[in-house]
């Protein structure tokens, strides 16, 4: 069975264990005998995350739940999108896609060519 979290009015947080049929349940607090709602603990992780990887965790969680299938009409709205020059002040929400400087060497190793000739790739 597992362990729920659950916080009293008066005496703050106390763990019980319940069946998860009875998870939304309330539990009464071992000191008061009141009721007590279940309370979901965030991690902190969660809540100092940049807004970009909060946006892509949801974006995963949605791709998870809820997948894009390629249609005709799917793969034209992404070919716009790619086609979609962005001017100054475009304001269409849209990021122009960058393109990667990356290069390969005759051996086969990746190289970056950019301002740091000095620099090692890896």
């Amino acid at each position: 069975m597992p362990v729920y979290d659950y916080k009293c009015a008066d005496h703050g947080l106390f763990y019980e264990l319940a069946s998860m049929d009875d998870s939304s349940k309330p539990a009464a607090c071992p000191s008061c005998a009141k009721l007590s709602a279940r309370v979901i603990m965030v991690a902190p992780e969660f809540l100092d995350m940049k807004k970009e990887n909060r946006a892509a965790h949801a974006r995963n969680e949605t791709a998870m739940n809820a997948p894009v299938f390629s249609t005709p009409d799917y793969r034209a709205e992404q070919q716009a999108r790619r086609e979609h020059k962005h001017g100054k002040g475009c304001g269409c929400g849209d990021k122009p896609i960058r393109k990667s400087n990356l290069m390969y060497t005759a051996g086969g190793n990746k190289m970056f060519p950019s301002m740091r000739p000095w620099m090692i790739s890896h």
